[in-house]
This record gives structure tokens, sequence and C-alpha cells, in this order.
């Protein structure tokens, strides 16, 4: 690997370097051509590696043009890298307010608090959802072992978008959610016929307003990801299109516990515009 290319490691939605979702950040990316960036991202092996392609978008300090790649190709959005690469920018350039240009539009950064202590909160692009496509619900629930019977009658089982698209199912049972298993391959082949981008995103309702998550994300190594954004902010999109929720209000998903990562994604849902995630993200050695 070229030696003029560092590469940052951080886990997002965490404090400890050994909970939360990895990232690969590269602060310059500007030599780097595509062929480099995903053999950059394969070599890390994390669910996602981010590069900064442009800085100082405009003339403005604190604007960066950024590309997402995982280890087998890129990806419009990651939000687990975003806030990750917020909270470096942050050690760097101090906190405040940062814009990256990605591939899905424009995202705004907020961070706030010093030192290793730093929130970081994206807002994401418009959302919106969509129903599943004949027959693919039950294929999806085909590969999980489960039936319609096993979903929460009162989460309706959608598609939604807030920078990728994340199917989302709301399980009845606890049983349910914490066993169910799959084959990684065939559900790798349904979520690329489906373009679907982001997590396979699977949740089970633990009180008022707060969810535990499993994201199913089948690349190299990976089976599920640890803690991801998009997908908490499509499922905040979600709960307030399908008026599940009366915004503004606020959502705190669990995720990462079934696969030693544990971690909390804090979602805020206003009454229009995109939707808010937050979390901290800590350097790993």
């Amino acid at each position: 690997m070229e030696q003029t290319t560092e590469i940052l490691r951080y886990a997002a939605f965490t404090t400890t370097p050994d909970g939360g979702n990895p990232a690969g950040v590269v602060l310059d990316a500007t030599r780097l051509d595509d062929a480099r960036m995903q053999a950059i991202a394969a070599d890390i092996g994390y669910a996602e590696t981010m590069f900064v392609t442009e800085v100082r978008v405009d003339g403005d300090s604190r604007r960066n043009r950024v590309r997402y790649f995982s280890p087998i190709a890129e990806v419009p959005f990651c939000g687990h890298a975003t806030i990750a690469l917020a909270v470096a920018l942050s050690g760097r350039d101090g906190t405040g307010t940062f814009i990256f240009d990605t591939p899905v539009g424009p995202v705004a950064i907020e961070t706030a608090g010093q030192g290793a202590e730093v929130t970081a909160s994206f807002t994401s692009v418009e959302p919106r959802v969509s129903e599943f496509p004949d027959d693919v619900l039950s294929t999806l629930l085909g590969l999980l072992g489960m039936g319609l019977g096993d979903l929460n009658p009162d989460y309706p089982p959608m598609i939604a978008f807030a920078g990728n698209w994340h199917p989302i199912l709301v399980f009845a049972g606890r049983k349910a959610f914490d066993s169910f298993v799959f084959d990684p391959d065939p559900m790798r082949t349904l979520m690329d016929d489906q373009n679907w981008t982001g997590t396979v995103t699977t949740l089970y309702e633990i009180g008022p307003g707060e969810f535990d998550s499993r994201n199913l994300f089948p690349v190299g190594t990976i089976t599920e990801d640890p803690a991801t954004g998009s997908a908490a902010a499509a499922f905040g999109g979600y709960l307030r299109l399908l008026s599940l929720v009366e915004p503004p209000s606020r959502v705190l998903v669990h995720q990462g516990s079934h696969v030693g990562r544990p971690s909390v994604l804090t979602i805020d849902i206003p009454p229009s515009g995109g939707i808010v995630v937050s979390g901290e993200a800590v350097e790993i050695s």
C-alpha cells in the first residue's frame, strides 16, 4: 500500500474502540483513482472506507467532496463512516458544521464536544418509502426462515430510503429476532438484484421510542453490520412517513450486540426535511 496514503481507523456510534462500527478514513484521496480507492477499501476490510476526494469545495475550508467504498464496490452513502470522518476532522479543524458532498447530495454534519468526546450529527437527504415488489418480501422472509406472522403488525414491512435503500422488517417476538440465521450468498444476490445498496434492516421494539436492530450486510467476511447510520436515517423516515411517531420525536436504536460490537444510534425526527442521526466515534489504535 502506498506510504503516502494515510489511513485512519475509527469506530463509530460508540465510545470504545472495540464497540460500534469500524470505518476507514482517508483525509486526502485527491490523487487516488477509483481502482486504488477500491483496493484500499478491500485491504482494510471494514464495511466501508470513506475518501475525501476534494477538499475546500468552492473555497469553503469546511466543505469536502467524499466517496464511500465497501470491500467489493462503491456505495452511495454510509452513515457510520460519515460520523467517523466528522469526528476526525473535528480533531484537526475544530468542532462545528461540516458539509460533505456525497454521491446522493450534500449532507450537513454538526459536531460538538472536545477532546476524545465529540458527538457528530448528520442530516440525511429527504427520506422516502416504497412497497416491496411482488414476491420479494416472501423471498426475503424465506431467506430468514420467517413468515409474515413473525412480523409486528404495527410496523408494516417497507423499503425506506435516506441515502441508501433499506428493507425494514420489525419482528413481533424477541426470540425470532435474536435467533434467525441466513446464508450470506443468496442474501447478497437478492440485495444486488433489488439494488439495495444499504443493509437489510431488522428491528425489535424493546420499549417506547427504543429498538434493537440487526442489519444484514454480507460483504467479504462481514455478515452483519454493527452500526448503520443510513439505516437509522431510513428507519426515522419510515416512522414519520407512515405516521408511526409524532414529530418532532427521538428514537434510540441499539445495534451490534449480536456481533460483539455494541453501539447506540440516536435518531431525531423533525416534522419535515432530512432525518438527524447522532453518535460518537473513537479512533482505533
